[in-house]
């Protein structure tokens, strides 16, 4: 630990007696320097830490069993653990300790998220210092003592430390700067730098422990959360390893450690896969010594050689090469040609070196180059680290220490060494074995295959555990695979059918419940494929993944082993972990001889969907698959029109996502209904025009979309369309903008234009919605009110639609439509009769604000009715928005209104404080807001004209489904792109997407603005 310790976060621990040296209780310090033997200032078991407010000095870790620091964050050095995931934050591979619940299964948190009081604070943990540590229980948090941090966190003021080396970037010394947040280092650290920004203007990230270096210090004791005291492990205790624990366990690699590759191109080949991948390049690397760059965060094993070259290798892959130390044995090489070549210019070559060939010899002294001086024999030379091997101090050290060795009294009379050292020969010869009989298998080396299966037959489906734990010395279940699987994998069809025929078995499986048959369609093995299934290999068998073969070959695009696997009559209908069936992924990878394969299966069931709900009609409508769109409607007519779980078809995804040719498809020859409502009540048209895909809208307006549908909150698709004023990339060059810019003749965003095609087609704009507004009230930019009303003064629009007077649309009992508000400068008759053509009996107005009747009058210009004709007479200024009121209007309304929640009795009981009459006495004790403004019920007034106050008691529970309400939180937070994944990433306009979506977007989807970041979001 103590090698490691360089760059802890540190706070004072249970021994502390240094006063206030680090700036009081709670306050942060880096480790910076580790003790020495001998040294003066700093003996051994003791550190020198940098505190966040300037001070240095140095504190005991074990010193005379003192500890005055306790390790707040190890983040900072990089010690993660690559497979664990906090289950409060949901960061995956997270650094730093780790706390494990003791009282429930499975559960991790993160540091942050456990000193953060996440999870049932009075369970019990485990501490974790690091991935390999063994876990120590701690009491609950519950009564635990907690302590405010301060320090450099985000927040604080700083201004240039003690290792600063970046000039003037700050402005010059002295200058101020505040912390923005703290993150890693390029992936090899977290939390060990801190982005800043200073008064100048400059933003730059500075080191926070990145590599024991601080450049930077605090002037201020900003609080930055909270820890417990009695929670953290104090630096310099021992931490005990389970590596040490059980045999053949993985050791973890550390940065700056010295390691090689010793195994088979073939088998170093297979286990690249997917841990970095494979380059030929590689194999001019295998059995150099490298060095230990960083752990990426699937713990993998960045290397980086001696030539500057960096490779990723999946760690089992990775011997660590012990380094020598002095007065520790090494044998020289025998190659005199190799030591000539390699002591050029490191000790040089001498003809007495000959005597010294192949002998053993102690290192005496080790040079800072790396290079040994050896003593043989009683004469030293030096040599390069590379012309010498180490060998265990009790082996053959030449005839001297041979000799010392044979003197000593062996003691062993039970024979239990004896019987010990036969057993290692043993496993050794099987390990040799196994290792000769697996890579002959991925070369393809029939001969040796079959001299070694018929020497040893119970080794075919066994690469077991001995090989596993001492040939890869990695976790035994990282890379099972026995011979047939490497061998199906590299296409070695005779291999094959000599392990086959020496019994190999079939249904083996490795860590990811891959079996042979699998690893043929990896590798893209059809003969192979054929010869397994022949042998009786199981066609529909599912690894962990729940991937069948032919899963796999879809993924893959391996037409021939699709065509095998379906000629063998593998079940197209099996679902993967996702519910995708191979017609799913044959759809994404837009396959097309796939697809028609899978389509013209007689029993394959259309039907099916995978988890976001998606059958394969829809899935083919979401990814925009014209072809796929095309044969499903052929083949299932009778999915064209069904709805998901959010009551989305085809045709709402298609026109959501501006695939044209498919809306097309399922327009023309699918039949789909054109109007098709989700659970939103939404159309296509509405999420056509919501993404301002100008083609799409084109072609639903052209085949007879209804332009004055409305959603659920009242808005038409023009509604939308003027709230979002979006139009998708290359929709502005289209006909139908460029040909309303042009009229207009003002330079008018696309946007704009789109609402101008929608109004000219017939789209009203004077209809309000359930809050009251028109479209044109989303309007905020005088340029583009200007251009609207320049617009509609010089077109003659369908039926009169300024003219005539607003429309009510009665689709639910929220649904309520009021006067519109007419934009300033046109002129309406002074005092003319508007008529309310009401389309259903539960279509409902405010009461007068004064008195009890209807509120039948209208003000020009604002368009507020606050009260009724005879009362209208008293206000100069409207009382909703004190505008001057030029004209007032009598709206004639229709009779019998009925109650918006009934449909049977009339509605004369008035809301207040919005003074909304939309309720019966027997229905408004269930309403809790308002029908038609949502705003909060408090009192009414009944028919009677008595004044009743609304309590809690009075009222009665309509609320939705708590499943309703969990499936509106899940669309909530889908991704409005692809509509599969969870928004995982927010712009700084913020709007949300998942992080796949995001990488290619350059502006945002739906407010069109410049990216200029992309932040990713937990949840």
């Amino acid at each position: 630990m103590e090698g490691t310790v360089v760059g802890y976060r540190v706070v004072r621990g249970p021994d502390w007696r240094w006063n206030d040296q680090d700036g009081g209780e709670g306050n942060l310090g880096t480790v910076v320097e580790v003790g020495k033997s001998g040294s003066n200032t700093s003996p051994e078991k003791t550190v020198i830490v940098q505190w966040d407010n300037g001070a240095r000095t140095n504190y005991r870790m074990g010193y005379h069993g003192a500890y005055d620091l306790l390790i707040y964050d190890n983040a900072t050095v990089g010690i993660q653990h690559v497979n664990i995931v906090c289950d409060a934050c949901n960061k995956q591979g997270f650094m730093g300790m780790r706390y494990k619940c003791t009282q429930c299964q499975d559960f991790d948190l993160c540091a942050a998220c456990y000193h953060g009081d996440k999870h049932d604070i009075s369970h019990q943990f485990k501490l974790f210092v690091t991935p390999d540590s063994v876990g120590v229980k701690l009491p609950p948090r519950r009564n635990g003592l907690k302590i405010d941090c301060k320090g450099l966190l985000p927040g604080a003021k700083v201004k240039r430390g003690p290792d600063w080396d970046w000039g003037n970037q700050d402005g010059g010394d002295g200058k101020i700067g505040f912390i923005k947040e703290l993150r890693g280092w390029d992936n090899e650290s977290d939390r060990s730098v801190a982005c800043v920004q200073w008064s100048n203007g400059n933003t730059n990230v500075y080191r926070v422990g990145h590599k024991g270096k601080v450049d930077l210090r605090c002037l201020d004791g900003v609080k930055g959360g909270t820890y417990y005291k009695d929670h953290l492990w104090k630096l310099g205790q021992k931490v005990k390893s389970t590596a040490s624990d059980v045999p053949g366990k993985r050791r973890f690699f550390t940065h700056g450690e010295k390691v090689k590759v010793d195994l088979d191109v073939a088998v170093l080949k297979l286990m690249q896969g997917d841990h970095g991948g494979w380059n030929p390049k590689m194999e001019e690397y295998i059995g150099q010594e490298g060095y230990v760059h960083r752990i990426t965060e699937k713990g993998d094993v960045r290397v980086q050689y001696n030539d500057g070259t960096k490779w990723t290798f999946h760690p089992g892959a990775l011997t660590k090469v012990k380094t020598i130390s002095v007065n520790e044995y090494v044998r020289i090489t025998s190659d005199v040609e190799k030591l000539k070549r390699l002591q050029l210019g490191h000790g040089e070559w001498h003809e007495d070196m000959k005597e010294a060939l192949g002998k053993v010899g102690r290192v005496i002294k080790k040079y800072p180059d790396g290079d040994l001086r050896v003593c043989v024999n009683g004469k030293s030379w030096t040599y390069h680290c590379e012309c010498v091997t180490a060998v265990e101090s009790g082996q053959d050290v030449n005839q001297t220490t041979a000799t010392a060795t044979a003197s000593q009294p062996q003691q062993d009379p039970s024979g239990n060494v004896k019987r010990l050292v036969d057993r290692i020969r043993v496993l050794n010869r099987v390990e040799d074995s196994m290792d000769k009989l697996v890579t002959s298998a991925a070369r393809g080396d029939v001969a040796v295959v079959t001299d070694l299966v018929v020497k040893h037959p119970t080794w075919v489906s066994q690469i077991t555990l001995l090989y596993v734990r001492f040939y890869f010395k990695v976790n035994e279940k990282s890379s099972n695979k026995t011979a047939l699987q490497v061998a199906s994998h590299q296409g070695h069809l005779e291999v094959v059918k000599i392990l086959v025929q020496a019994n190999a078995d079939l249904t083996i499986a490795d860590q990811e419940g891959d079996t042979a048959l699998h690893y043929a369609v990896f590798g893209n093995q059809p003969a192979i494929v054929k010869y397994l299934l022949e042998q009786g290999a199981e066609v529909n068998a599912v690894n962990k993944g729940q991937c069948s073969s032919l899963h796999v070959a879809v993924n893959k695009s391996y037409m021939h082993c699709v065509q095998v696997l379906l000629s063998s009559r593998s079940n197209v209908n099996l679902q993967d972990c996702c519910g995708d069936t191979a017609l799913h992924d044959a759809i994404a990878k837009d396959n097309v001889q796939i697809i028609d394969a899978l389509t013209s299966i007689s029993d394959a069931d259309f039907t099916l969907a995978n988890q976001r709900g998606f059958n394969v009609l829809q899935h083919a409508a979401l990814k925009g698959n014209k072809h796929a769109t095309e044969k499903l409607v052929r083949a299932a007519r009778q999915l064209v029109n069904r709805k998901k779980d959010d009551g989305f078809s085809a045709l709402h995804l298609a026109s959501l996502n501006g695939h044209k040719d498919v809306a097309e498809v399922l327009l023309t020859m699918g039949q789909a209904d054109i109007n098709i409502r989700n659970n939103r009540l939404q159309t296509p048209t509405h999420l056509a025009v919501s993404q301002g895909h100008v083609q799409v809208v084109e072609l639903l307006v052209n085949k007879g979309a209804d332009l004055a549908a409305v959603d659920e909150d009242g808005d038409t698709c023009l509604h939308v369309s003027l709230m979002k004023q979006v139009v998708s990339s290359g929709g502005e060059s289209l006909p139908i903008i460029r040909q309303i810019q042009s009229t207009l003749g003002v330079n008018i965003r696309p946007g704009i234009a789109l609402a101008c095609y929608l109004i000219q087609e017939g789209a009203d704009p004077l209809v309000l919605n359930t809050h009251g507004k028109s479209a044109l009230d989303h309007v905020k930019e005088n340029r583009s009110i200007t251009a609207l009303k320049h617009f509609m003064d010089n077109r003659q629009l369908p039926g009169s639609a300024l003219n005539r007077s607003p429309v009510v649309y009665n689709d639910s009992a929220s649904h309520i439509m009021e006067a519109a508000n007419i934009p300033s400068g046109v002129s309406p008759p002074v005092e003319e009769e508007r008529v309310v053509q009401s389309q259903s009996s539960s279509v409902s107005l405010v009461t007068c604000m004064l008195c009890d009747k209807f509120a039948n009058a209208y003000f020009r210009p604002c368009g507020h009715h606050p009260c009724c004709i005879e009362c209208a007479v008293v206000f100069a200024l409207c009382p909703v928005c004190k505008v001057t009121i030029e004209s007032r209007e009598k709206v004639t309304l229709a009779e019998n209104i009925k109650c918006a929640l009934c449909q049977t009795n009339a509605a004369d009981v008035t809301l207040l404080p919005c003074r909304h009459r939309v309720s019966c006495a027997d229905c408004f004790r269930k309403m809790t807001f308002c029908a038609i403004c949502s705003e909060p019920v408090t009192e009414v007034i009944t028919n009677e004209g008595v004044v009743k106050e609304v309590t809690a008691g009075d009222r009665v529970s309509v609320g939705s489904s708590s499943n309703t309400q969990e499936k509106d939180k899940k669309r909530q937070m889908e991704c409005a792109i692809c509509m599969e994944r969870e928004c995982s990433v927010v712009f700084l306009c913020g709007h949300t997407t998942c992080e796949k979506c995001a990488k290619p977007l350059k502006v945002c989807h739906i407010c069109r603005k410049p990216i200029t970041k992309k932040v990713p979001l937990f949840l």
